[in-house]
């Protein structure tokens, strides 16, 4: 593979404006620039991410570019997230990658952002960088995805399965808010989870067919189960709450979990990766490493800081979609779902 081809990527989907410059599958720099704005709020507000993203854009790509130690006429294309994602949001990083592509005279690529946390696998760091080898199961985990796929190349993807209804991040930060311990819930309740009890309260799973998932079932079964707890003793969630975060992540977790365990023995793929945001879940991390030794897989685990949105992982998509040429056109808008 051609290893000069320099890219910076743009990804602007949510709340984090983040920049990133790969030469060939080699990641050079990559910067991300949270919102605190929205703890307040308790969710991401839409108007107001796309506000700081406009705040944030250009200093973030010229940090990159900095750290990098690249200067733009030496860039080969823009890759960008263009979907799914928070329109306005999009809107902010899609015009201006567009905008400094056609300044510069170079394409542009356009990336999915969901392709673009599978292949975040496959940015080396380094020589030593291990990357999974086809075919291979990724599960795609985040606040609004739930999805096990078998990859046979970079963008060959089959769905094994996916929820029906909620994803499992949103399960959790659901929990965090009933909880009420703050925006974004998931990192607190793993860090709680690790001071409680796993087995002192059990929630229930629903029994999905195949390996679909569901967690709209177990948001319930916690909801009406606090309910009546705090009906009879009102500082329940405070007496309890570690034990609480310990309970309802190892439910969401043993759920993924099994499923995934029986989609990569139908496939008989021996690589097993997971990606996106609840790929941070430190439970979720452990019991992937403790069942690819008891079944003696070869598990992927990717770093903390491709795990959340970041524009590396676009880099990586970028940068493996213009190997084969597949530029995007000026034109094309961004799309939310």
């Amino acid at each position: 593979m051609p290893k000069n081809i320099t890219i910076l990527a743009i990804e602007s989907s949510c709340d984090d404006t983040s920049a990133a410059v790969l030469r060939g599958d080699r990641i050079l720099s990559n910067v991300i620039a949270s919102q605190k704005v929205h703890e307040q709020y308790g969710g991401v507000v839409p108007e107001l991410a796309s506000r700081a993203h406009q705040q944030n854009i250009v200093p973030v790509v010229d940090t990159a570019l900095k750290q990098a130690g690249i200067d733009r006429r030496e860039l080969d294309a823009v890759a960008f997230t263009r979907g799914p994602g928070l329109l306005g949001s999009l809107m902010v990083g899609v015009s201006f990658a567009k905008s400094f592509a056609q300044a510069l005279g170079i394409p542009l690529v356009e990336v999915n952002h969901l392709q673009a946390h599978v292949l975040s696998h496959f940015i080396k760091e380094n020589d030593e960088s291990v990357v999974p080898q086809f075919p291979f199961v990724c599960l795609l985990v985040s606040g609004g995805h739930t999805q096990i796929l078998l990859l046979r190349s970079h963008f060959e993807m089959e769905v094994l399965g996916e929820t029906i209804d909620d994803a499992a991040g949103e399960a959790i930060d659901k929990a965090a808010k009933i909880m009420d311990l703050g925006y974004p819930g998931g990192p607190v309740i793993d860090k709680l989870a690790r001071e409680g009890n796993p087995q002192a309260f059990h929630f229930a799973t629903p029994h999905i067919q195949g390996n679909d998932y569901s967690f709209s079932g177990i948001k319930t079964s916690f909801l009406y189960f606090l309910r009546d707890r705090l009906a009879e003793e009102p500082d329940f969630i405070g007496q309890h709450k570690a034990d609480l975060c310990a309970s309802i992540q190892e439910t969401i977790v043993d759920f993924l979990l099994k499923k995934l365990e029986n989609a990569v023995k139908e496939s008989g793929a021996r690589q097993v990766a997971i990606a996106g945001g609840v790929s941070a879940n430190s439970r979720l991390r452990e019991g992937l490493q403790k069942m690819g030794e008891k079944h003696h897989w070869q598990v992927f685990i990717p770093k903390m800081q491709f795990c959340t949105d970041n524009a590396a992982m676009v880099g990586i998509a970028g940068y493996f979609k213009y190997l084969k040429g597949d530029y995007a056109d000026i034109s094309l808008p961004p799309y939310a779902n």
